[in-house]
C-alpha cells in the first residue's frame, strides 16, 4: 500500500517516536497533521520536514487531554486535510515512580488523562469520518507495560493495558469495514520518556540506558510504516518489539 499523498494524522508529534514516525511518513511522501502541546518545537519540526520533502503540513497546538478544543481544531481543518486515512496515536507518558500506597495523585491524574482519555478522545473524534469512507488505519502506540505490571508503574500500567483493551475493542466494532486497528507495543525506546518519568531529571533519566542498547523513536517509526503499508486485506493487530537486551519488562542485560 503507498502512503504517497495520504493523510496521517500524528499526536504527541513533537518528539521521540512520534516525531520519528512525521519523518518516515514524509519520507514516504505522506501528509502530515502534527499535534502536540509545544508550539515551538511543532514548527520547528514542520520548518525542517518541508525543507527536505516535498509535502503538506498543518500543525495543531493542542493537549489531547481537551475534548473541546480537539474538535475545534478537528472541525477547522483545512480542506486539503480533512480526509485523515491513518490515525497514530501516539500522545502518552509515564509520570513518577511512586507505589499504589505512596504515589503523587497528580501524576496518575495526567496518566490516566493522556494515555486513555486523551487517545479515546483523539478516537472518538477521527474514526466516524473514516467509517463514512470506510477506509482508514489507526495505529495505537502502547507498551510492554501493557503486558507486564511492574512495581513503581501500577497506574502507568494499568493505563498502558487499558490501550491493549482499547483497540483490541476498536478491531471488533470495526469488524465489517476497511478501517484497520494495529497496536505496537515498544519495550526500551531511548527518547524522552523517562526525563518526563522522572519530572525533568536528566541524570537520573540517563541511567535507565546505562550498559543497554535501546531502541530508538526510528525503530517504532519503521515498525508503524510496515505495518501501514500491508495491503489492505492485511491487518496486523499487535506487535511487542523490545531491544535484543530486554526480555521481558523488567529482565535487561546491562554490560559495564
Amino acid at each position: 500500500m503507498k502512503l504517497k499523498n495520504k493523510n496521517v494524522l500524528i499526536t504527541g508529534a513533537s518528539s521521540g517516536i512520534g516525531k520519528a514516525c512525521a519523518e518516515a511518513f514524509a519520507i514516504e511522501g505522506a501528509n502530515l497533521i502534527l499535534l502536540a502541546r509545544r508550539k515551538e518545537k511543532l514548527t520547528q519540526l514542520k520548518d525542517e520536514l518541508s525543507n527536505k520533502y516535498s509535502i503538506k503540513i498543518h500543525t495543531i497546538e493542542a493537549d489531547v487531554r481537551n475534548y473541546n478544543i480537539l474538535k475545534k481544531s478537528f472541525d477547522e481543518l483545512p480542506d486539503d486535510f480533512r480526509n485523515i486515512d491513518i490515525l497514530i496515536n501516539n500522545a502518552g507518558l509515564a509520570r513518577g515512580v511512586g507505589k499504589i500506597f505512596d504515589a503523587d495523585l497528580q501524576d496518575w491524574e495526567e496518566m490516566i488523562d493522556t494515555n486513555i482519555k486523551g487517545l479515546l478522545y483523539v478516537s472518538r473524534i477521527i474514526i466516524p469520518k473514516m467509517i463514512e469512507r470506510d477506509s482508514g488505519h489507526i495505529v495505537n502506540i502502547g507498551s510492554i507495560a501493557g503486558y507486564e505490571p511492574y512495581s513503581g508503574g501500577s497506574v502507568y500500567c494499568g493505563t498502558k493495558h487499558a490501550v491493549r483493551a482499547i483497540s483490541k475493542s476498536a478491531a471488533i466494532d470495526l469488524n465489517g469495514t476497511n478501517i484497520r486497528v494495529t497496536e505496537i507495543d515498544p519495550g526500551m525506546v531511548n527518547t524522552e520518556f523517562s526525563e518526563v518519568r522522572f519530572h525533568g531529571d536528566k541524570n537520573r533519566a540517563d541511567t535507565v540506558y546505562n550498559g543497554v542498547t535501546p531502541l530508538f523513536g526510528e525503530d517504532i517509526a519503521d515498525i508503524v510504516i510496515f505495518a501501514c503499508t500491508r495491503k489492505p486485506s492485511v491487518m496486523i493487530q499487535s506487535i511487542l518489539v523490545t531491544p535484543t537486551c530486554q526480555a521481558n519488562a523488567t529482565t535487561v542485560c546491562r554490560k559495564n
